[in-house]
């Protein structure tokens, strides 16, 4: 089999594959709307409905008039693309190809899920539902003893918030999480020792899969995003559209070149509490 007709089938494979076990951000909101899209620039209309009222019943006493369902249309739009681009030239033998090619698609499925990380970090951190966690102006400054009550605090405002216990997440810089391992009062609930390798997980703390990645939006390296919220907050969506290969004009050799777009919509960010925080006095 020659590697024109072995390369497309065995690269879309793989950089699905790759693709997932790199995301952070993205694996943390739902993806009920991604098998609609199939094209950049693809939308997806996004209806809820309004609270319902619950009135009293009083016998033998006409009840009101029905109420009018409201929805509130949303939309996502995959409206985000990349692509990746690289040659293997003929003169490198055939069996070294097959592991540059494995090689190169790790590497190109790193790079693609990176970006669609840092594009859907920077919609999550424009959260509401902040009560006292800092701003870009007056930052907490997070030490080991105060990084676990700074947890248990947006734990508190998601409770008032009504979000569901299950499906919470928050992800911090390593930097957070070295500061609570330094305070006794904070133990992880791990669960299996190996979830630590699973995109970015490390464990759980006041009711949270707990996170670490190093995509957490910042300002300079000094102002933090730690962001907390839950699954349905928001949807994403992704497809790897397009994988092919084509011999180069000017060279002896093949090409191979994809394209993978992808979107995001922050659904209900009242649900999102987002702390500002560095770690530097003074900064």
């Amino acid at each position: 089999m020659s590697i024109q007709n072995s390369i497309p089938k065995i690269w879309s494979a793989r950089m699905m594959e790759h693709l997932n076990n790199s995301l952070v951000y993205c694996k943390l909101l739902n993806r009920n709307y991604e098998g609609e899209i199939k094209n950049f620039g693809d939308t997806v209309k996004i209806f809820s409905l309004n609270n319902l009222t619950v009135k009293q019943y009083t016998r033998n006493t006409d009840i009101d008039d029905p109420e009018q369902l409201a929805t509130n249309e949303q939309v996502l739009t995959i409206d985000q693309s990349d692509y990746f681009n690289f040659a293997i030239d003929d003169i490198d033998k055939f069996q070294s190809r097959l592991e540059l090619v494995d090689k190169a698609a790790a590497n190109a499925s790193y790079q693609l899920a990176n970006k669609a990380d840092v594009y859907t970090a920077g919609l999550l951190k424009v959260g509401t539902a902040v009560e006292n966690l800092g701003d870009d102006s007056t930052p907490i400054v997070v030490t080991d003893k105060n990084a676990y009550e700074l947890l248990v605090r947006m734990k508190t405002i998601l409770d008032k918030k009504n979000v569901p216990q299950e499906g919470r997440w928050v992800v911090m810089p390593p930097e957070y999480e070295g500061f609570m391992l330094l305070d006794p009062r904070f133990a992880y609930n791990t669960g299996k020792s190996e979830q630590r390798l699973e995109n970015g997980k490390v464990g759980r703390a006041c009711g949270f899969n707990i996170h670490i990645s190093n995509n957490v939006p910042n300002e300079s390296g000094q102002k933090y995003k730690i962001i907390a919220s839950w699954n349905d907050c928001g949807t994403y969506a992704e497809q790897i559209l397009k994988t092919e290969t084509y011999k180069m004009e000017k060279r002896f050799g093949n090409g191979v070149k994809g394209l993978h777009v992808y979107g995001a919509k922050i659904l209900r960010p009242e649900t999102i509490a987002v702390a500002t925080v560095n770690f530097t006095p003074g900064e």
